[in-house]
């Protein structure tokens, strides 16, 4: 017999910590992700382009529909001490029979790089994933050419699994190679530790 897949997601799912709080998507969040998301320097190396209103409709469209599918959660990242949108990420690919999912489409506006939020938020997902959602495996995937978002993976601990060349066509005509990366179960407890001190490294914010 096959193992039972892990309990139902919820995309009622709200999940906080000390700096960020990660919520349900909504089209509610809309107005205030466009106070932040028309920065080019965000989407230079990206598949995503947010240039314009009807491109973050696009976006919050394709977010939600996946949501109502049943394969991802979207969430809108809400600095806690402000209650200010700052960004979005979210669990997607969702494979339950499998017991595994991708965490990504991670965003914030400039302001709020370098900071803990990312680093809080990722904890947050990786936790509730493993520990919630019984999970024994998740994904990342970076176009190859964002070198920036590649370090960040890498700094959580995520373990570098191979390329795919020419994997995908972008809307511009560009071909995508992927770099695939992963987390398994049995390396939560170490990469939770290590996310637990770079937390504690940041100054408050």
């Amino acid at each position: 017999m096959s193992a039972a897949p892990p309990p139902a997601f919820d995309p009622a799912l709200t999940l906080e910590g000390r700096h960020v709080r990660l919520e349900p998507l909504t089209r509610a969040h809309r107005a205030a992700l466009a106070r932040i998301a028309f920065e080019p320097d965000l989407w230079r190396w990206t598949l995503t382009r947010l240039h314009t209103p009807q491109d973050l409709d696009a976006w919050l469209d394709t977010a939600l529909a996946w949501r109502d599918a049943g394969t991802a959660i979207p969430f809108a990242t809400i600095e806690r001490s402000s209650g200010r949108v700052i960004g979005s990420s979210r669990f997607a690919n969702i494979d339950r029979q499998n017991r595994r999912l991708e965490i990504g489409w991670t965003w914030l506006g400039r302001e709020y790089h370098r900071k803990a939020f990312n680093t809080e938020a990722k904890l947050l997902m990786l936790g509730h994933a493993f520990e919630r959602m019984e999970m024994i495996r998740v994904e990342f995937r970076v176009v190859e050419s964002n070198a920036r978002s590649r370090t960040a993976v890498a700094r959580l601990g995520a373990h570098q699994e191979g390329i795919l060349r020419h994997h995908q066509i972008a809307p511009d005509g560009r071909l995508l190679d992927w770099v695939y990366y992963s987390i398994l179960r049995e390396e939560w407890p170490e990469v939770r530790a290590g996310l637990e001190a770079k937390l504690a490294a940041y100054a408050p914010v």
